[in-house]
């Protein structure tokens, strides 16, 4: 989700290494916090596989930073990542909530919905937190206070979040 996140930004605009960083934990929060330590091997590894490009620009002070920006191959490659993302970048909240902040830039609105149907579908199964037996286990059926409190979260942020696909999978799938 890292290289995502950084191909997703550069997309929009140059950045020098820190504004990236603090853009990514914007976006990430406290949830998955981004260390210098793997930030700037994955740009490392981003600039040897020629997806992004980068050159030496003015400081705030004294001292040059490096900018990055994204080439045509970096371009490519978060359009592929977009298209056909990872199982767990669908059923992972917060790697949906990252494929979901630049979805904008696939081209294709067709390609999109596809995206947040793979969503919907995974919605739809039935899951919980606790299960019993090996069945899910409802709010309703929850032996705690606390379970039951998990549970009913999830299940309100469940049901706006399916809302929310189906309202946006209609209008991207309607004709332009």
């Amino acid at each position: 989700m890292l290289e995502l996140s950084i191909l997703g930004f550069l997309a929009e605009e140059p950045l020098h290494g820190y504004e990236l960083k603090e853009r990514i934990k914007a976006l990430n929060g406290h949830v998955r916090p981004v260390s210098d330590g793997a930030l700037y091997p994955a740009i490392t590894r981003l600039v040897t596989a020629g997806l992004l490009e980068q050159h030496t620009g003015p400081g705030a002070s004294a001292a040059p930073r490096r900018v990055l920006s994204l080439t045509e191959a970096g371009r490519a490659d978060l359009l592929a990542r977009l298209r056909r993302p990872k199982q767990v970048e669908i059923t992972d909240q917060v790697r949906f909530n990252t494929v979901l902040a630049f979805l904008r830039h696939l081209p294709d609105r067709r390609e999109q919905a596809a995206v947040l149907r793979r969503r919907l579908d995974f919605l739809r199964t039935p899951a919980s937190f606790f299960y019993r037996d090996g069945d899910p286990v409802r709010a309703e059926e929850a032996d705690d206070l606390f379970r039951q409190g998990v549970l009913r979260v999830a299940r309100a942020t469940g049901e706006a979040e399916r809302a929310w696909l189906r309202e946006a999978i209609a209008e991207l799938e309607q004709p332009d």
